[in-house]
């Protein structure tokens, strides 16, 4: 609908307004602000001026408590106040500058008149009128904006379902307080907003979409019913945007029982982190907490194993000659490690330690035994077989400590301790002596004097220093011998002839798999395959410890964990709602296969608490881009291009590293040329990618972005494919693209994923023959030159 001049000029009188009552707030608030930092400076400053401190009797003990706890509480609420109000001051700087971007005329079913709405990225009271000048996005009327165009509309509140009529919407771009864009719309956000918003330049950092928010993704963000929420999506339809929005709408919803360090997002990996982390205090709230589920298996697993990463994993894959012998066997290891099957088998194996098998370390002490290894069997086996292994390893840990205070005893008169005390320095001797004096104090035993006592207690202390070691490994369970029962897994069914039972069969090199499993174990290390299941292992055996504060995990481009690794997050968050995003579209990990990959996610959670929304649309791209990318997959025709201008892709074909060189550099330099602030040459590999930076590093200033990469720059950057997961760029060079690189159906969704992070510019660089993922593409969908 066309907005008269005069409708114009009225909603600019409006934000000027608004934005002059919300500056007035912002000075007040500065001034405010400012106030309560002095008296905070000033507290902590004459903090022990104002404490009355008197230590000479239990009265003025008391009374210096309740003047210290005075002194203290002042403090801590002049430093609520400052945190208050400095995060209410950037709230308004945010919304001075764009104070709403929608606006609805609603009227009730009740009400003889419609009220306006405008909604922005936080609300905004008018303290004289106490109206509400500007709605929270996340606020329940909201959702209409979101949800419906003009005519019957109702939404959710806590009394209930709200009906009536939606008379008006009307979408606006502002910026520093003009309006720059100001239209009315139907159902959807206006695809004039959605262009301005698509055709910027790509950002170092994800931005807020609560301006275009689409309606698939308001269910996604408002969604509150399910325990697990998988959203399946298209390359660049939003689905990490839609995610981040939805913590931002449930720390907003239960502002007074969920905080943000009780939400989790596991991401692909630490540069994602860095690109989305601006998102949330965007919208006023707290990040957050991020990791990566490699982060946990170190935090886990690192001080034990050399740990292999999933990009360590990848580059295997795609680098390793396919013709060696044990190539075929470690694919079957990582996919058949992956699976619901090999969970069952471990379950069994578990189930069968409680009669039989577990493995201790014995505990040792200067060459001697404490308790040898087959005590601990025995002691062990010598329980109620129904007890579960958790509850007997801690009755086991308990009569270990026992066994070592006994043993104290008996080493308190051995040589060794009378040659330690005559070996004592001066200031080990004092320290030791200080120790008793203290001992004996707190136990009200008069102080000794009498020297054989004495030596006596010092012999203890000594015994006491030297067996901590022996208590903390004891403490920590180091007395059971996980790595061997883990090996004893494959040697005991390898033994048995690779046998399988009726909850799981084994595959066809088992014995392969075994031997490489062995092999790396007992050079400390653990592939990332193994990772999850010898955890998981661990966490049978020793008891699971799981976290019951994390209310809410989000597992982003969750095609990427294998079900094992999401039923172990399940397990170990047992209180969380899951919302788990990905495309199965770039599901490029090996062990993506060994599931059906059309059921993400099944039967992780029962039915009736799952929800699956799509989104078939795609954004980031121009059409030209998302026609030539979709014919790369099976389904793609599904996926529905926005209607966004822009050039066909552009494969070039050369025939030497040299010519390869020079249209990567010529590219890149046009690119830049059009104004393309951020620019990807995406190779296959982390060696391709190293060696592509080196023969450009002369002629374009371009940073090498590997795993350990921890935040994104502007500028030109090169990657391997996996990296670039879950980020956009203005424009996209992919080199190289050819049938040397990309032949192999597992090679598909890696290069389909290459070619989807362009948001404006596609170009394809081939040294030789195209891949056939680009030639099995409609001939009018990219345009081909020769260098």
């Amino acid at each position: 609908m066309t907005i008269s001049k005069a409708q114009w000029l009225a909603e600019q009188a409006r934000v000027d307004e608004v934005t002059g009552k919300i500056a007035r707030r912002i000075a007040r608030l500065e001034e405010r602000t400012g106030d309560v930092r002095s008296d905070v400076v000033e507290i902590r400053k004459h903090f022990w001026d104002e404490v009355t401190i008197n230590f000479s009797h239990a009265e003025d003990l008391t009374e210096t408590y309740f003047s210290m706890k005075q002194q203290a509480d002042v403090l801590s609420e002049r430093e609520r106040s400052h945190r208050h109000a400095s995060a209410e001051l950037g709230k308004f700087r945010r919304l001075v500058k764009s104070p709403y971007f929608g606006r609805i005329d609603f009227k009730a079913e009740e009400d003889e008149v419609a009220s306006s709405i405008y909604l922005g990225i936080a609300s905004f009271l008018d303290e004289q009128s106490d109206e509400f000048l500007v709605y929270d996005w996340r606020a329940p009327i909201s959702s209409l904006y979101y949800d419906y165009g003009p005519g019957p509309v109702g939404y959710e509140t806590p009394s209930g379902r709200m009906a009536g009529e939606m008379a008006l919407k009307r979408q606006f771009v502002i910026r520093d307080g003009r309006i720059e864009l100001l239209f009315d719309s139907g159902v959807t956000i206006g695809d004039e907003l959605l262009q301005q918003a698509l055709s910027r330049s790509s950002d170092t950092q994800m931005r807020n979409i609560v301006a275009t928010i689409q309606k698939e993704q308001n269910r996604i963000i408002r969604d509150e019913r399910a325990r697990l929420l998988v959203v399946q999506g298209a390359a660049g339809s939003g689905k990490t945007s839609a995610a981040l929005q939805r913590v931002a709408y449930l720390l907003y919803k239960h502002r007074e029982s969920l905080q943000a360090d009780q939400l989790v997002l596991f991401s692909p990996n630490p540069l994602f982190n860095s690109y989305v982390q601006a998102v949330l205090p965007e919208l006023g709230e707290e990040n957050m907490e991020q990791t990566t589920f490699q982060d946990y298996l170190a935090h886990r697993l690192g001080n034990a194993f050399e740990l292999e990463d999933p990009f360590d994993q990848m580059e295997y894959v795609l680098t390793q000659d396919a013709q060696d012998p044990l190539y075929a066997s470690r694919l079957e290891a990582i996919r058949f490690k992956s699976s619901p099957a090999y969970l069952a088998m471990l379950d069994d194996y578990v189930d069968r330690l409680e009669q039989a098998g577990m493995r201790f370390r014995p505990l040792k002490f200067r060459g001697e035994a404490i308790v040898s290894a087959r005590a601990m069997h025995e002691r062990f086996y010598g329980m109620d077989r129904t007890i579960r292994l958790p509850v007997r390893i801690d009755l086991l840990r308990q009569w270990l400590l026992g066994q070592i205070k006994q043993f104290a005893l008996d080493q308190e008169g051995k040589p060794w301790v009378e040659e330690e005390m005559e070996l004592l320095s001066e200031a080990d001797y004092q320290r030791a002596y200080q120790k008793l004096r203290k001992r004996r104090r707190s136990s009200n035993t008069p102080t000794f004097d009498d020297y054989d006592q004495e030596r006596e207690l010092l012999a203890r202390v000594i015994v006491r220093e030297r067996l901590k070691s022996a208590r903390r490994r004891v403490q920590a369970l180091r007395f059971i011998d996980l790595p061997s029962m883990y090996v004893q897994l494959f040697t005991a069914l390898q033994q048995a002839g690779g046998a399988s039972t009726s909850a799981y069969s084994l595959p066809p090199r088992w014995a392969d798999i075994c031997t490489m499993t062995r092999q790396r174990l007992a050079a400390g290390a653990l592939a990332y395959e193994d990772a999850a299941p010898y955890l998981y292992l661990q966490e049978r055996v020793q008891g699971f410890q799981t976290n019951t504060l994390i209310r809410h995990v989000f597992v982003d481009e969750a095609q990427d964990y294998s079900p094992f690794q999401l039923a172990f997050l399940k397990r170990l968050f047992p209180r969380a709602r899951m919302t788990a995003l990905g495309d199965l579209n770039q599901a490029i990990f090996a062990h993506a296969s060994a599931y059906d990959a059309r059921e993400p996610l099944r039967g992780l959670f029962a039915p009736e608490e799952t929800e699956v929304i799509r989104l078939e649309r795609s954004y980031r791209s121009t059409k030209p881009i998302v026609c030539f990318t979709r014919g790369m997959i099976p389904g793609g025709e599904e996926i529905e291009p926005f209607e966004r201008d822009g050039s066909l892709p552009l494969v070039t074909l050369v025939d030497s590293e040299d010519s390869l060189r020079a249209q990567v550099i010529e590219q890149t330099r046009a690119l830049q040329a059009e104004g393309n602030a951020s620019i990807a040459i995406i190779c296959k590999t982390a060696g391709h990618s190293e060696h592509v930076h080196r023969l450009i590093a002369d002629a374009l200033e371009a940073v090498l972005v590997g795993k350990e990469t921890a935040s994104f720059s502007e500028g030109i950057q090169v990657m391997p494919a996996y990296l670039a997961k879950g980020v956009e760029f203005d424009a996209v060079i992919v080199c190289d693209g050819s049938s040397e690189q990309y032949r192999l159906e597992r090679e598909r969704k890696l290069f389909y994923t290459a070619c989807t992070r362009a948001m404006h510019e596609l170009r394809i660089v081939c040294l030789g023959e195209p891949s056939p993922f680009i030639v099995d593409q409609e001939e009018d969908t990219y345009n081909i030159a020769y260098a």
